[in-house]
C-alpha cells in the first residue's frame, strides 16, 4: 500500500538525515521537469551525485518498497536526472541511482539500485 504525500514529504526528510549522517551533502530537493521527479540530489564523499529516490510501503504484504520502481518509473527518474545535468555547470561528475526504502518503518539504502544503461 503506497503511502500519501504529507507521508512522503517526511519519509523524504527521514531519508535525507539518514543520508547526511552517513557523510552525504544536500546538492537539491524535488527536482522536477516534464517527465519525472527525482526526491533528493545528493553528493558522496568522493563528489559522485547521487539521485535519490525514496520509496516506503506500511507493509511488505504485496511488495516491498525497493521493488515498486519499475522499468517506467526508472525511466521517469533516468530522464529527470538527464534534465538536471543539462543545467550543471561545469565538468559532470559520476552520476548514480540510490534508493532509499522504508518498509514497515525499517530503513534500506540501496546504493547503486540501476544504472541509466540498463533501461
Amino acid at each position: 500500500m503506497a503511502v500519501s504525500k504529507s507521508l512522503g514529504d517526511a519519509f523524504e526528510t527521514h531519508a535525507l538525515d539518514y543520508l547526511q549522517r552517513h557523510r552525504m551533502t544536500l546538492v537539491a530537493r524535488n527536482v522536477r521537469c516534464r517527465g519525472g521527479e527525482i526526491d533528493l540530489v545528493m553528493r558522496d564523499e568522493r563528489g559522485a551525485l547521487v539521485f535519490v529516490e525514496v520509496r516506503a510501503r506500511k507493509s511488505r504484504r504485496f511488495a516491498d518498497a525497493a521493488s515498486s520502481i519499475g522499468v517506467t518509473k526508472r525511466a521517469r527518474l533516468i530522464r529527470a536526472a538527464q534534465h538536471y545535468l543539462l543545467t550543471w555547470r561545469g565538468a559532470i561528475p559520476p552520476c548514480r541511482f540510490d534508493v532509499i526504502a522504508f518498509d514497515a518503518g525499517k530503513i534500506s539504502w540501496l546504493p547503486d539500485a540501476f544504472r541509466a544503461d540498463e533501461t
